[in-house]
């Protein structure tokens, strides 16, 4: 068993809940074992910052490229490592620690679930896993984390009265298939998602585990699915002008409910004829990553303690809304979401790492900047964040913003290649007798005259513009298809 579980954790690649931890130091080319004290540090940061987050696995004894080579250490030495999330972090964290074995090779395997404390390294720092990432935090940040794990007791909290029976057996099995696990499904949602309490006599469900898999969800939640409405028009009408074309109301297990919401959500998009390459090819008014991610986002990190209200689906003529209640847990702000900054906290952390596994949150802290590459990518109006009430709203337009051509030209340029000012001033220029000067650039990208110049230059570099003249503010762009 350990093998095939080992085998399993080896063809996953690193990334929010998952990471590897070689016991080995390579200078000049040669392998030493590293010193206990700084193997120790090594894995306790990691685990810090996944506890912080959404909790995880670690392997100790693996290198970075996935190969085994085992830890080389003495028995009291394997002790005190095992030890050291408790001797080393502040609060002490207590993950649980397995010994797995690779023929002669040892490793550790080490599980943490979210906590709701902020570790920290002992007169150090505090750390916070985001993909693959581990950054140590500000202190502004780490008030601010401190604060949100106030708010992460509704999912945790178990339901006295909710047994094994009422969960839905098939959607667990599906579950564990999708995920590749091997455990039994009790030892499955207990040890690994920490979602139902195995200590009892009487298995304890918590509130997470119901949303996920209940035969009925909405016994535990009334408002847990989304609420679909499609409205003639681009604004909501009452009364003896209602305008609701339809209306779709998705009850679910969320392991099941996203699926279901997607594809009949999908059926209500227009389709609209381009020109590309020559061919005319049918796309939806929507990028489908954009708005997909959107309703991901919604049921994911919605606020379930707020009862009363679903995750609510708005589409008009020239728009699609998507509404959670609750608003963005306090490390994450409305301006960081539009400056594109990647960030990354779980309002629900044991709901967050089970969808995804089952890959649908496959980008921590990735999504938003991808969603604004998909809607300039399509030539459409960037991504809207608002918040009206206790909801939390993204808005997606339909209407390009760009014409075909000048679209088809600027998609040559990928988005590891330009940003999205780069972008939008090419698109200025292209439109506009394909030139400009630094104060356009200012005024279209609305930024000061050295991120204009910068930006300018890097454009200069990639053979993308030239100067007019030696010297010259005013530029050209190079058409090249």
């Amino acid at each position: 068993m350990q093998g095939e579980e080992l085998g399993l954790l080896l063809k996953q690649e690193r990334g929010q809940f998952l990471d590897f931890v070689s016991a080995y130091e390579y200078k000049k080319g040669a392998a030493q074992k590293k010193p206990g004290e700084q193997l120790a540090r090594d894995l306790v940061r990691l685990l810090a910052g996944m506890a912080n987050a959404d909790g995880g696995t670690l392997l100790v004894g693996v290198e970075p490229d996935k190969s085994v080579t085992g830890i080389p250490c003495q028995p009291e030495e394997l002790q005190a490592m095992a030890h050291s999330p408790q001797m080393l972090l502040n609060p002490p964290l207590n993950p649980s620690c397995e010994k797995m074995r690779l023929g002669n090779l040892l490793l550790l395997k080490f599980e943490v679930s979210p906590s709701m404390e902020v570790h920290r390294v002992a007169g150090g720092r505090t750390f916070y896993r985001i993909a693959t990432e581990n950054p140590s935090l500000p202190p502004e940040q780490i008030l601010n984390l401190k604060e949100s794990k106030k708010h992460f007791f509704y999912e945790r909290q178990h339901v006295l009265d909710a047994s094994w029976e009422d969960l839905d057996s098939a959607a667990i099995e599906d579950f564990a298939e999708k995920t590749k696990e091997l455990r039994e499904p009790r030892s499955l949602l207990g040890q690994v998602y920490h979602l139902v309490d195995n200590s009892r006599e009487k298995i304890s469900l918590t509130m997470a585990a119901l949303l996920l898999f209940a035969k009925d969800p909405s016994r535990w939640h009334p408002r847990c699915g989304i609420d679909f409405v499609k409205y003639e028009g681009t604004e909501r009408r009452h009364g003896s002008s209602l305008n609701v074309i339809k209306r779709i109301r998705f009850e679910a297990p969320l392991s099941r409910l996203i699926d279901e919401a997607v594809g009949r959500i999908k059926e209500q998009m227009r389709e609209r004829t381009i020109l590309h390459d020559l061919f005319f090819r049918e796309r939806l008014e929507y990028p489908t990553f954009a708005w997909q991610e959107a309703l991901v986002n919604a049921v994911a990190h919605r606020d379930y303690s707020l009862s009363g209200a679903s995750v609510e689906v708005w589409m008009f003529d020239d728009r699609i809304e998507v509404r959670s209640p609750g608003l963005p847990p306090s490390p994450v702000t409305i301006d960081q979401l539009r400056q594109q900054k990647r960030v990354h906290f779980a309002r629900n952390p044991l709901l967050v790492r089970a969808l995804a596994d089952l890959g649908y949150l496959r980008e921590m802290g990735e999504g938003i900047p991808r969603m604004f590459q998909e809607m300039d990518h399509h030539g459409l109006r960037p991504p809207e964040f608002s918040t009206e009430g206790f909801f939390f709203t993204v808005v997606l337009h339909n209407t390009p913003i760009y014409d075909e051509a000048t679209l088809r030209w600027l998609n040559q340029f990928g988005a590891s290649t330009i940003n999205f000012r780069q972008r939008r001033l090419l698109a200025y220029a292209y439109s506009h007798g394909k030139s400009f000067s630094t104060a356009d650039y200012q005024n279209v990208g609305e930024v000061d005259r050295d991120t204009a110049y910068r930006d300018i230059r890097s454009m200069v570099k990639l053979g993308i513009v030239v100067p007019l003249k030696p010297k010259s503010r005013t530029y050209r762009i190079i058409e090249r298809l």
